[in-house]
């Protein structure tokens, strides 16, 4: 049972313990196989040697070598297999003892219920033993699971079993829901359902504690000793004053290499007080040569100063190129707003195009006001170079004195600006929250839509304009139309009148049916002269010279088009030489002119193309 409490398989267990005898051999061997022990008397392959542990070794040396204790019984370990896959169901078999026999749970029962397992629990719980159970008893079932430290047995049917290790608390917990029986009574006193759970111990739980104490302390002696490995080395000891140490310092601090370390030296023995009357030469000497690295130090400092103007100069210039391509990229964006284009790009599109637009124009207007404060700090700079000398020219040819004094009121200086900065600012700030210096971004984009309302309001007011010159103009041409139509009527009944009477003259005076067919030719020129003459009346004139002049140039630009051309090219045309023109003004004037210029419908569909024809020469042939 061993085997399948913990997954790890076969173990053997020192058969030395167990002294008891066969009645069954098969079931005993069976028994025992599930124990993972070699059952007496019958021969056997021990899988270990004589303990599960590794032979010879101490748990206690851990605490002196610092290695971490090792669990013999994990997997992966070496020392057991690997345990067996969890779908596999466990099978429970008899188990044989000297004064008695266990007897295991129905498989189909649900596996016995346990607590939370206690850290470093050692300690079991077992309860529904039978009555007549002694301690010798339990103890001969128990021990066959690891070594036993303590058994203290109630009266009232259970008790608690301390074991040496953890590990072997698993393998009790294997015995939980197995029926006791001693020998072969069937007394109720001499049976009963074992339950085996984890117990709560207090001597478990201190030595628990005392072994996580132990590995706190190896983890802080581990660290102590990481960190004072990582920790830097200390300084070098300054050595004591003497006339040949100071001599190989004076050396030392003409040196530009050694100066630091040698500054630092110069200034230990001054502070503890080697100075002297019989040093005082000596050490005035080597205060004369520190003295002499403050020029070195200034230009050092000049040096640096120009590669920073240099640096500067590259970065506004680089800011300036990033600046104009900026421009550009928002020109692009202006561009593709405009109605010739706008209305070309579908919903999404335009949303995309929009709020990249915005995107670029705060990026441009940040790099803006950058290039705006740099171009204002070298403006501070030009005004403070004019107003005197630059400090570290002078600082190049005077002496020290001259030197700090330049320097001190350059650094007042460079606080004044700095405070006049900090003014300007809040200057800035205050103009901004009363409204006079810049207007918000909500107020822009307001007066943006406000914008393009108004021009949406003013195109709607022009087409409606159009159209209502549309209708008069249709309906002038029904009253027109009308009205010819009731003159052509009372021609015709006065025709029809005439040549009644001219074919009665005929007949009566004898012509013949030429002199007829002549009448009815007659007839119908006359008709169509008429119709002629109102068509005439009905077109009205050119208004103005523009007319005539956008006549002739349409004319031309549609003869050289023999197959036509839609509105929209004819106006894109068009407004290259009079912006002001728009399509439905060029499609009114080609409606006035049928006789000039006619529209035909090519395509099918979506395909479906309306386009317009020069017809003047067709209309001369006919004629």
């Amino acid at each position: 049972f061993l085997a399948a409490a913990d997954g790890l398989g076969s173990i053997a267990i020192d058969t030395t313990q167990l002294n008891m005898s066969v009645t069954d051999p098969t079931a005993w061997a069976t028994a025992m196989n599930n124990l993972g022990m070699v059952p007496v008397g019958l021969a056997g392959q021990q899988l270990v040697t004589d303990s599960i542990c590794v032979p010879g070794f101490d748990p206690s040396l851990s605490m002196m070598t610092g290695i971490t204790p090792i669990n013999p019984m994990i997997p992966g370990m070496g020392l057991v297999p690997p345990p067996p896959p969890t779908d596999v169901p466990v099978v429970k078999e008899i188990i044989h003892c000297k004064s008695c026999t266990l007897f295991p749970p129905n498989p189909n029962l649900p596996p016995p219920s346990t607590r939370e397992r206690p850290p470093g629990c050692k300690t079991v719980f077992v309860g529904g033993l039978p009555e007549n159970a002694t301690e010798e008893i339990i103890q001969e079932v128990f021990e066959q699971c690891g070594d036993i430290t303590a058994i203290r047995k109630s009266k009232k049917n259970f008790c608690h079993i301390r074991f040496a290790e953890e590990f072997m608390v698993d393998k009790a917990i294997y015995l939980s829901g197995y029926r006791m029986r001693l020998g072969s009574s069937t007394d109720k006193k001499d049976s009963g359902r074992l339950h085996v759970d984890f117990a709560q111990a207090r001597d478990d739980f201190y030595e628990w504690e005392c072994k996580q104490r132990m590995l706190a302390r190896e983890e802080r002696h581990r660290r102590k000793m990481e960190e004072d490995r990582l920790r830097p080395p200390s300084p070098p000891a300054i050595m004591h004053y003497s006339e040949h140490e100071a001599a190989l310092l004076a050396e030392k601090l003409k040196d530009d290499s050694k100066f630091s370390e040698a500054i630092t030296v110069l200034l230990t023995w001054i502070e503890r007080g080697e100075v002297n009357r019989r040093s005082a030469n000596q050490f005035y000497s080597m205060v004369q040569s520190a003295n002499s690295h403050v020029r070195r130090l200034m230009n050092e400092k000049a040096a640096h100063e120009q590669e920073m103007e240099q640096a500067k100069e590259t970065f506004k210039n680089a800011l300036t190129g990033i600046l104009t391509q900026f421009e550009q990229i928002v020109a692009v964006f202006n561009a593709s707003t405009r109605q010739k284009a706008w209305d070309h790009f579908s919903k999404a599109q335009r949303k995309n195009i929009d709020i990249w637009r915005k995107h670029s124009e705060e990026l441009r207007n940040a790099h803006s006001e950058q290039l705006m404060g740099i171009r204002r700090e070298e403006e501070m700079e030009m005004s403070d170079d004019d107003s005197g000398d630059n400090p570290s020219k002078k600082l190049r040819v005077d002496d020290s004195a001259l030197a700090a004094q330049a320097y001190a009121l350059k650094e007042e200086n460079d606080s004044l600006r700095w405070q006049l900065d900090a003014y300007r600012n809040e200057v800035e700030l205050l103009k901004q929250e009363k409204g006079q210096l810049f207007r918000t971004e909500e107020s822009l984009t307001k007066d943006q839509q406000l914008q393009f309302l108004q021009q949406t309001m003013q195109g709607m007011q022009q087409q409606l304009l159009s159209i209502q010159e549309e209708l008069n103009n249709k309906k002038s041409e029904l009253e027109q139309a009308k009205e010819e139509q009731t003159h052509t009527q009372a021609m015709l009944k006065v025709l029809q009148e005439q040549l009644k009477s001219a074919k009665e003259l005929a007949e009566i005076n004898g012509h013949d049916e030429s002199q007829a067919n002549e009448i009815n030719v007659l007839t119908v020129a006359l008709v169509n002269q008429d119709r002629e003459k109102n068509t005439e009346k009905r077109s009205p004139g050119l208004k103005s010279e523009k007319e005539a002049l956008l006549i002739g140039i349409i004319s031309t630009f549609l003869h050289v088009h023999p197959f036509g051309a839609n509105i929209e090219y004819l106006w894109s045309y068009m407004q290259q030489l009079d912006s002001r023109i728009s399509a439905s003004e060029i499609e009114m004037l080609l409606m006035r002119l049928p006789r000039m210029f006619k529209q035909e419908f090519t395509g099918v569909g979506a395909t479906l193309e309306k386009r317009w024809k020069f017809c003047a020469f067709e209309g001369i042939k006919t004629v």
